[in-house]
């Protein structure tokens, strides 16, 4: 996960201010130059194609996860063996898997766990990296020192096997076990993220001005720093839910992530990787879309990247 820090340092030392205004008056806490930064964001956005169409994929993928009963009117545990791996077909548009089940309704279905994994792990690490890098940077001393130790033993982690080992040591592959495990072994990057941005924001003209009025400690990050350390922030998240739905389906498909009878794309991967030669869609259809969401993201992420950054545009 420590590689996709390049997404958020590509944005973290750029002037957050756009072609709009950027004159403030002490105290202003850099309004005009974040909503500069976002307005001009924003139009660059809606006019960029790949983010719209990758944001439409996401958008569907998501209705999926929330209400499958739009997409599909099976049932995905209505399973019968006298049907079992037929080929895609006006009824069942993805097969049937080897027990018979509609594949559609069980792809359809196995949205949600990877949808709602990637958005809490993601979230967890936003609200707990986020402050803890904040605090970090704005304060410094023994204060950084402490918390640039945490980071540093969670740095020291390799993603892949400590998710391994956690989960093997837990022994309960559920939502929440997962969620917890991807949250303890992400959460540092974004953190370090957001103290570098907070470190190059503390001493611009404007916090001096805040801070000469009497502006307390609290404001002055919630206030003036953060609106203006965000975006790297927003970027690295952007990209991390793509790589927490690629990992859920990861430590599922190693058997230490959802077991059956969950439904989810990892499932499906694992449970048919043997049938490929004879049933190649059993494997096709999950994985096109794991790949898609995955990809999406990270294309997110990308556009967002470029659309924050005066320098791309």
């Amino acid at each position: 996960m420590s590689d996709l820090t390049s997404a958020g340092a590509a944005v973290g030392g750029a002037p957050v201010g756009g072609d709009g205004p950027t004159t403030e008056a002490p105290g202003s806490g850099g309004k005009e130059r974040s909503a500069s930064l976002w307005a001009d964001a924003r139009r660059q956005l809606v006019r960029d194609p790949v983010f719209m169409i990758a944001s439409l994929y996401i958008l569907v993928v998501g209705s999926m996860a929330i209400f499958p009963k739009l997409w599909t009117s099976q049932d995905p545990r209505n399973c019968s063996t006298e049907r079992s791996r037929l080929s895609p077909s006006w009824e069942h548009p993805f097969g049937t898997d080897i027990l018979g089940c509609d594949y559609y309704s069980h792809a359809i279905y196995g949205a949600w766990p990877s949808m709602v994994i990637a958005v809490m792990a993601t979230s967890a690490i936003v609200i707990v990296g986020g402050v803890l890098g904040l605090l970090a940077g704005y304060y410094g001393g023994w204060v950084d020192a402490i918390i640039s130790r945490v980071m540093d033993i969670f740095f020291s982690l390799p993603f892949l096997l400590g998710a391994i080992v956690f989960l093997t040591v837990i022994k309960r592959q559920n939502i929440w076990t997962i969620t917890m495990v991807l949250f303890l072994l992400a959460w540092p990057t974004i953190a370090r993220i957001i103290r570098g941005s907070v470190i190059s924001s503390k001493d611009l003209d404007y916090v001096h001005a805040a801070k000469a009025v009497g502006a307390r400690n609290s404001r002055l990050m919630f206030r003036h720093i953060l609106p203006n350390a965000i975006a790297p922030m927003m970027v690295y998240a952007t990209i991390v839910l793509g790589s927490f739905v690629a990992a859920e389906a990861t430590l599922t498909f190693l058997g230490v992530g959802l077991q059956p009878p969950a439904q989810s794309w990892g499932i499906m991967i694992s449970v048919h990787q043997v049938y490929f030669l004879e049933d190649p869609w059993l494997l096709l259809f999950p994985c096109g879309l794991l790949v898609g969401t995955v990809l999406s993201f990270i294309l997110m992420g990308d556009a967002l990247r470029d659309a924050l950054d005066p320098k791309f545009r």
